[in-house]
């Protein structure tokens, strides 16, 4: 009896409860807030961006994009953003342009939801899906693993744009700084003192990324070139890479194709990187220079990346899966611009010749306006010690030995590394 008692009291507790809890559900102070209910009279989407459509120059300042490159965009993108649902919902056009304001600015995502009239909720998940679905329709089709006949091209691009024959690809990788996850420890504290995500990436000659590796944490970062996937499929050579050597111009020598990085990744067939120490030979100083022409594109690419897309300006806010898509979603919009307006032959709006390093005849660099930009993509750690192999080593003297030849040299190159010092 007293059993039955208890239980009736337990279940009365239960169902009062609940009621309660129902209640108040029932009784919330507003389903819409007021200042929400006047959206289409007070809301930016509705507004502003309407009239900055007849300001060319201003609507790319707030969409990165010009307007027929924002509807060739939304053409790709709208049918997966639209919402089959009884209540009001917001339309794609609404979804991307949120979400290319709060790529471009990096704003609050609470700012943006108080300026379009929206709840903050609601800005939250508009905006994370919606960069779910750029990263997933974009990334087939501007993301791609190349062909081998693809790689032969980019290969003969570096050769035409920065005289290095057999480059098939610049490699780096940056810590793209994020608010500490809950109850994450030191997952992501790298040792930069910050909580990070690491972006591995593979770019062109014409600053486009190849390949990119998104979400190793932080503290990875001593040895971030195996724990990531694109580092062990360069090492495991699963990426394509055409299996033949090429001929370097002018002469009978033969060399694999190989990417190019810089003193952090370790030196293999596939892989060049400079000559380590100081007291270096003219010789090996032309070869890190040589180098440092073809690896200068990943740190370009990288630069109109964060000069572009503000998002990278501090940490950001939001759990590691989405932080993920975030980044492949910049990634992806950063190679579909580059391409759309190649392909258009118009003025190159998303990265003029200004904002990137540029090269005089006689190779003085103009550095590029975005490294006067402030960012927080901070460069990995070296990764320790390294052991090549006899066929690495060997492969790139080769290399230094051939650029000093008539016909793979670059006629300012040992003018060039003299200047500032005394050679006789």
């Amino acid at each position: 009896m007293d059993e039955l008692i208890l239980m009736s009291v337990r279940l009365m507790g239960i169902f009062l409860s609940r009621k309660k809890r129902r209640k108040r559900w029932l009784t919330r102070r507003w389903w819409t807030r007021p200042l929400n209910l006047r959206r289409k009279s007070h809301g930016d989407y509705e507004h502003l961006f309407q009239e900055l459509k007849e300001d060319a120059s201003m609507f790319f300042h707030y969409t990165r994009m010009d307007l027929a490159t924002f509807y060739n965009l939304l053409n790709l993108v709208g049918p997966h953003l639209k919402k089959n649902s009884i209540r009001a919902y917001f339309p794609p056009e609404f979804r991307l342009a949120i979400t290319l304001r709060f790529l471009a600015t990096g704003d609050q995502i609470s700012s943006l939801a108080l300026a379009y009239r929206i709840g903050i909720s609601s800005a939250y998940e508009v905006i994370k899906e919606t960069c779910a679905v750029l990263a997933n329709v974009l990334a087939p089709v501007y993301l791609c693993l190349p062909t081998e006949e693809e790689w032969q091209c980019i290969s003969s691009e570096f050769l035409r744009k920065w005289n290095l024959p057999g480059c098939i690809g610049a490699v780096d990788g940056k810590h793209v700084q994020i608010q500490a996850p809950i109850n994450s420890g030191s997952e992501y504290f790298n040792y930069k003192k910050t909580h990070s995500l690491i972006l591995m990436a593979i770019c062109d000659a014409n600053y486009k990324f190849l390949l990119v590796d998104i979400g190793v944490s932080g503290s990875n970062s001593d040895n971030t070139i195996y724990s990531s996937y694109l580092g062990r499929a360069i090492k495991e050579d699963r990426l394509n890479i055409p299996r033949g050597v090429i001929q370097l111009p002018g002469s009978h020598i033969t060399t694999p194709y190989y990417f190019v990085g810089d003193a952090a990744f370790q030196l293999s067939r596939n892989m060049m990187r400079p000559y380590p120490g100081r007291n270096l030979t003219d010789r090996k100083i032309v070869f890190n220079y040589r180098l440092s022409r073809a690896r200068r594109t990943i740190e370009n690419a990288f630069g109109i990346l964060a000069a572009r897309w503000r998002i990278y300006r501090k940490p950001i806010s939001l759990n590691p899966d989405a932080v993920n898509n975030i980044i492949l979603a910049t990634v992806c919009l950063h190679n579909f611009l580059i391409t759309e307006n190649n392909k258009e032959l118009q003025q190159h709006l998303y990265c003029p010749p200004t904002l990137i390093d540029q090269e005089l005849e006689n190779g003085d660099l103009i550095q590029g306006e975005w490294r006067n930009e402030p960012n927080i993509l901070q460069d990995i750690s070296n990764i320790g010690p390294h052991r090549a192999t006899t066929a690495a080593y060997e492969q790139r003297d080769i290399l230094a030995d051939y650029l000093l030849t008539p016909n793979g040299e670059v006629p300012w190159q040992i003018e060039y590394i003299r200047r500032g010092r005394h050679a006789f």
